[in-house]
């Protein structure tokens, strides 16, 4: 056992077990998303959090950033972490229990098992996404959650793509039916809705170059593109065109198509991204040339949802020329098309865009109407006037960048336990849209 305060700070003498405050356990860090969630404090969590990990460069990268946020001059952060490094650390931890919510971004292939141990053994969990790659992991989730109901704990995955601004936007024009009219039905070859997007491999991550464990490019220890960030894209259709509806996978989803390919990564791009001269072993079923890694890195599904037809595309590139990760993304309705880019008009950043088509006449005055009304809630939202349509002005206080969104998921879990439940339709929606990805990887492998 190993007890490293990242920060000297004195904490409270009241036992954290009797603070009534939220106690977190991290789990196998293996992924920054681990630690962006204690980039903030919260009033509600204990500033002590218990750590089971193996030894190793992921740990020290979590601890890492743990302390550049502790020690950083503008609102530091004053977390202490206690270690657990022995090799039975899964069974420590619930053996344990040194707190009641257990925080899981890592390697994704024993993922779903640990949040199965975890709320079976009577523990909160909040996972990364995905949690659930496969269809057998898919199989052991839907146990998960029947446990999770069992001994009334919450678990609950991280969306951070609902906080960005211009999807909330989008979602809310979605719903005024005097501008957006009804969502279209589409069809399979023009569908009504599109969610895109572009990650990169080489990124920085909270001012520094992110080295990614090897494993990231395993698809069966990180998962292909349609299993992992196509979940984000997938829950932002459900999300934004059926909110708090309750969604039944068995009933409301139908998979029309899928399908994989990859992105292409040089041994030297490799070396750049993980910081290793070599590649693993594991890695070269899916090595060409010898020196060629062929990444499970893109792929596509064309689905309907609740008779809507939809398609997402999640894609990975090594380094972008410009920007960063981007979003794309079309909701088609009977009176206006909400979109949004975020290419190099837009100087990469995301922006929400409105058009009505052959239904201009008078829509002025339709749209400046709404635009007030959300103004109630989103203070300062105006629209302007461009070619064929309209584009959305945002002021930038609503511009907190994507690190700053795990807190306010962070913010609504929190919520949700002092609620004790989560809203009725989260589950359901869970349960679709890791249904919709596994499923659709069965069918874009030939294993339907």
């Amino acid at each position: 056992m190993m007890n490293i305060g990242c920060n000297t700070s004195t904490t409270s003498n009241t036992p954290a077990e009797d603070s009534g405050k939220v106690r977190l356990i991290t789990l196998a860090p293996g992924h920054f998303h681990a630690a962006l969630v204690q980039k903030n404090m919260y009033p509600a969590i204990d500033s002590v959090v218990h750590v089971y990990a193996p030894e190793g460069n992921e740990l020290q990268a979590h601890l890492k950033l743990i302390d550049q946020y502790n020690h950083r001059t503008d609102n530091p952060t004053h977390w202490v972490e206690k270690l657990y490094t022995g090799s039975d650390y899964l069974d420590k931890m619930l053996a344990d229990k040194a707190g009641n919510v257990v925080v899981l971004a890592g390697n994704n292939e024993q993922k779903t098992d640990y949040i199965k141990r975890s709320v079976e053994a009577g523990l909160n969990v909040l996972g990364d996404k995905p949690m659930a790659i496969n269809s057998g992991d898919f199989n052991v989730l839907q146990e998960a959650f029947s446990a999770a109901a069992k001994n009334n704990v919450l678990l609950y995955d991280i969306m951070t793509e609902r906080s960005e601004i211009t999807n909330t936007l989008q979602k809310e024009f979605a719903h005024i039916p005097s501008v957006f009219g009804e969502l279209q039905k589409g069809t399979a070859n023009d569908p009504a809705v599109r969610m895109e997007s572009i990650h990169y491999f080489y990124k920085y991550v909270s001012g520094n170059v992110l080295t990614r464990p090897d494993w990231f490019f395993d698809p069966k220890q990180q998962g292909d593109a349609i299993t992992d960030v196509g979940t984000h894209l997938l829950d932002l259709i459900q999300w934004e065109c059926f909110p708090d509806s309750i969604i039944d996978y068995t009933k409301d989803i139908d998979i029309t198509n899928a399908r994989i390919w990859p992105t292409a990564l040089t041994l030297s791009q490799f070396a750049a991204i993980t910081k290793e001269d070599k590649f693993p072993d594991f890695l070269k079923p899916y090595i060409t040339n010898d020196t060629v890694l062929q990444s499970h890195a893109n792929g596509e599904i064309n689905y309907t949802i609740k008779g809507i037809h939809a398609r997402v595309t999640p894609r990975w590139e090594y380094k972008a020329a410009a920007g960063g990760d981007s979003h794309y993304s079309l909701l088609k309705g009977t009176k206006v098309s909400l979109e949004i880019k975020q290419g190099a008009a837009e100087n990469y950043k995301p922006v929400l865009y409105i058009w009505p088509g052959n239904n201009a006449k008078n829509f002025a005055d339709t749209l400046n109407a709404a635009v007030q009304q959300l103004n109630e809630k989103y203070p300062g939202i105006t629209v302007q006037p461009i070619n064929k349509g309209f584009k959305v002005v945002i002021p930038e206080k609503y511009d907190v960048g994507h690190e700053a969104h795990f807190a306010q998921v962070m913010e609504r879990y929190l919520q949700y336990l002092k609620d004790k439940k989560l809203p009725g339709w989260e589950v359901p929606g869970m349960l679709a849209k890791y249904y919709t990805a596994t499923k659709a990887l069965d069918i874009a492998t030939g294993k339907k």
